[in-house]
């Protein structure tokens, strides 16, 4: 039987794309590497009871974004990885990783972009009023939130709705369409 591809997610918070992506049944893929940038982050504790190696690092410890984006590129070889999924992961990835890994970093974001890129994307549509916003997967390139669009799913935001219940749709939508995205992309 042939090996899976092997993928790696990149996580800063919670994880719950990470379990999603983790928990999707027949997934083409084996993530074999959790890459967070946050030592406190409740992600590690779900790669763990995952049994999901980590690398958990702290941008500071390093002297500039070459050396520690440096010392990832490193892990990732040792893991055989040929795919990263970012998930929440709150950086911007630079030229050291784009090259290593050209055409095969993947980003969720929590709206349609172009519309509100950046930092939270759900606060910034319900503020903005607006009747829909929703979830895009897309390329990574140098830029913020800019790579090719792969997929966009739309999410309503209806007048009586809180933050909290537009956020729990637009979670729904990502925990599904995320792992779909990945799937296709691999087979």
């Amino acid at each position: 039987m042939k090996e899976k591809v092997k993928a790696a997610v990149f996580a800063s918070g919670t994880g719950s794309n990470f379990e999603a992506i983790i928990e999707e049944k027949d997934l083409a893929c084996e993530i074999a590497l959790l890459v967070c940038d946050q030592p406190a982050a409740t992600v590690i504790q779900k790669a763990n009871r995952y049994h999901v190696p980590t690398f958990v690092f702290q941008p500071k410890q390093f002297t500039n974004k070459l050396s520690f984006e440096t010392e990832i590129v490193k892990k990732l070889k040792k893991h055989n990885i040929t795919w990263i999924f970012l998930a929440g992961y709150m950086r911007l990835i630079g030229p050291t990783l784009l090259n290593a890994y050209e055409g095969k970093i993947i980003n969720i974001h929590p709206s349609l972009l172009p519309e509100f890129p950046g930092l939270d994307a759900i606060g910034q549509a319900y503020r903005a009023k607006v009747k829909k916003t929703g979830v895009t997967i897309h390329y990574v390139d140098e830029g913020m939130d800019t790579g090719p669009i792969i997929a966009q799913e739309e999410v309503p935001i209806f007048p009586e709705d809180s933050l909290e219940q537009l956020e729990n749709r637009i979670h729904e939508v990502e925990h599904r369409l995320y792992p779909q995205v990945i799937q296709s992309l691999i087979k």
